[in-house]
Parts: C-alpha cells; structure tokens; sequence
C-alpha cells in the first residue's frame, strides 16, 4: 500500500479503534499542572489566565481522579495540558501518597498558589514537605496571589513570611512570581511574568500563550486551531512511544487530522488533493516520511535501548512532525478554500519551521513515556 492508500484510507468521519486507543494513551499521560493551595488562595484565576476560560472554577468542570483530588482537562473535547487541584488539602489526615503516584507518569509541574495576606499555610507546607520527600517534582513555582491588594511594604513583608515557609520546607531554591487577577480597573498584574515562568517549566504552555497579534489571517485561523493540532500531535507521539504500534498508528491519527482540519476549512480531501498537498511539500515527500517512520520502528525494537531512547525519539519525532504536519495543512487548506495558488515555494520552509517551533514541547512532552 502506498503513501496516498494509507492516508486515504482514513480520510473519513468513520470512528476508528486505532485512534481511541491512542488518545486514550496520549489522556493518561497528559503533561499535567499540580495546583497545591488552599481554598481561595487564586487557582480557579490561575487557570483563567493561562486558558483564556472564564468559566471554569475549581469545583465546576472538574472531575475525580483520585480520593482525595479532582482535575481539570484543557481543552475538555481534545485536551493538551491538565490540572490538577486537591481537595482534601484541608482535611486533618490527608496524605499525598496517592497524589504523588498519579503525577510520577506524566510531565509535570509543581505550583505552590497562595495568597499573600494568608500566612496560615500549614496544610500546604505539611502536603509539600511528603512531596519532597518523595523526590517526584525536582522544581516548583510559586504564586503570590492577591499581592495589590497590600500596601508596598506589607507586600513585601507577607511575601517574604510564605517565601521563607517554602524555601525551609523545600530545602531548595525556589523560583516565584507574584500576581494579582482581579484589579479594581478590571486589569491584572504579572500575569506575562506568570506564563513565562510556568512556560520554563512546561513548554506547551508557550503554544497556549503565543502573540496573538499575527501579520495575516491565514495565522490568525491556525492560533484557532492549535490546540486541535496539539493534541493530534500529543496523541501521535504517546502512539509512537510503544514499540510496533506507531508504524500503523501514526499514519491514521494524522489523517484523522487531516480530515478535521479539512472540514474546519470547508475542504474535502481526494486524492488529487492530497497528491497535491504532498507534492507542495516537496519531491520525494512521501518516500521519505514513510522511510522515517519505519526506521523509528526498527530501532524501539532493540533490547533496552529501543524501549528508552529509541522509544523517546520516535515519540518525540512524531509529535513535531505531526505539529509541523498540521501547520502545513492548515496554510494548504487556507488557500484551497480561498480557490487561492497554494504557496509551494513556501511549504517545505513553513514545515520546517513548524518543527523547529515545536521541538523543545516535543522533547520535553515525550521524555517521560
């Protein structure tokens, strides 16, 4: 079966058990944000800010994960980033055993949200004291909240008081950042300061938060659909990651996105289309992409080394080449729809781009499967 056969194959709306199984994969090990405060303390903002949704609250929207913590999956039909909250912080005999065990799987982060004017926080220290101790997390943020709210030499008196608290539980250099999501003129402080840092620490974060000034529509409709394209890339690259699987796998959940994509932009696929697509991106397109994914097979099939590293680059290979896959489509579909030349000069330069764009979450998403 050639290139065009396999992709065609899936170009339809029909379900298919292959790409259940894959996202059910990519959903288990969903790079993942512990949010560890108390009641009140800002992380319903938190999540706010970063996601750009207003309704979600700690509570609403939220599901059970473990007995004692619930989370949150962005975005809810095709997630990319998880939160993680833990509701029985406040309960005498809470124990972060569990919690600990569900985040060892996933790429993660540690954020330490408390408000400013609290400097009751032992529920939180005791949580993060087990946390250390475990030796899961090697680094935390943490978020001072409400800090407008004080006067400046109050300000810096209460965030000293929970720095120090933190700084003596972790017995380790910490990294901060103080905010406050709710001005009176309706604005909000260090919230850019924010995204950098948790961007640092999880770098899908950064494809959430990019510049939302774009120098055409063709952009501006791609920032509409990343997320969609991130998690077909998450999905591919936890496909990847199991050996045998990603040579069949891959390809389906990249036409699965391909034809999402396709009707998001009013286009069906053929095959002169796609002919046509693949053929944009360059001579030999085709042999070279399916060369490549064999030999990512071959190579988790060697003893120790295919099922660690080999393991990592074929999931992390796929991840950006299914990212950079999904830009160029989408720059493809813009202007099929618009009865528009497709830029053929410009698709193997936006391909690469998109990969070298992407690399750093590919890397970083993939390492821990």
């Amino acid at each position: 079966m050639n290139f065009f056969d396999r992709i065609m194959e899936h170009l339809n709306p029909a379900p298919n058990p292959d790409l259940e199984s894959a996202s059910c994969n990519w959903e288990k090990q969903l790079p993942t944000l512990w949010l560890l405060g108390k009641t009140g303390a800002g992380k319903s903002s938190l999540i706010q800010a970063l996601t750009g949704d207003e309704k979600v609250e700690i509570g609403n929207g939220f599901r059970p994960c473990t007995m004692s913590s619930v989370h949150y999956d962005f975005p809810i039909d095709k997630p990319i980033l998880r939160f993680l909250d833990t509701r029985g912080l406040a309960e005498a005999d809470y124990d972060a055993e569990e919690d600990i065990r569900y985040c060892e799987g996933q790429s993660h982060a540690l954020i330490i949200v408390m408000k400013a004017d609290e400097p009751e926080q032992s529920s939180v220290l005791q949580a993060l004291e087990q946390i250390k101790k475990a030796g899961t997390f090697k680094q935390l943020l943490l978020v001072h909240t409400a800090v407008c709210s004080l006067d400046a030499s109050d300000r810096e008196r209460c965030i000293g008081h929970n720095r120090d608290q933190v700084t003596k539980t972790w017995k380790d250099t910490i990294t901060e950042v103080s905010v406050d999501f709710e001005l009176d003129d309706g604005g909000s402080f260090g919230v850019d300061d924010l995204k950098t840092k948790l961007s640092e620490l999880m770098p899908i974060i950064a494809q959430l938060n990019t510049d939302q000034s774009h120098s055409s529509q063709e952009e501006s409709n791609f920032n509409r659909l990343k997320t969609e394209v991130l998690w077909y890339s998450g999905t591919a690259g936890a496909s990847d990651a199991i050996p045998g699987v990603g040579l069949v796998s891959v390809p389906v959940i990249q036409a699965k996105m391909l034809h999402s994509l396709g009707n998001q932009y009013d286009v069906e696929w053929d095959k002169a289309s796609l002919a046509e697509f693949t053929g944009a991106l360059g001579t030999g397109f085709a042999a070279q992409y399916l060369g490549k994914l064999g030999i990512r097979q071959l190579v988790k099939l060697i003893p120790i080394y295919g099922q660690t590293v080999g393991a990592a680059t074929a999931a992390a290979m796929s991840f950006g080449t299914t990212y950079a896959l999904g830009r160029v489509a989408c720059v493809f579909l813009y202007h099929k729809n618009k009865g528009e030349p497709v830029p053929e000069a410009q698709m193997q330069k936006i391909f690469k781009n998109a990969f070298d764009s992407i690399r750093e979450v590919a890397e970083h998403e993939t390492r821990h499967k």
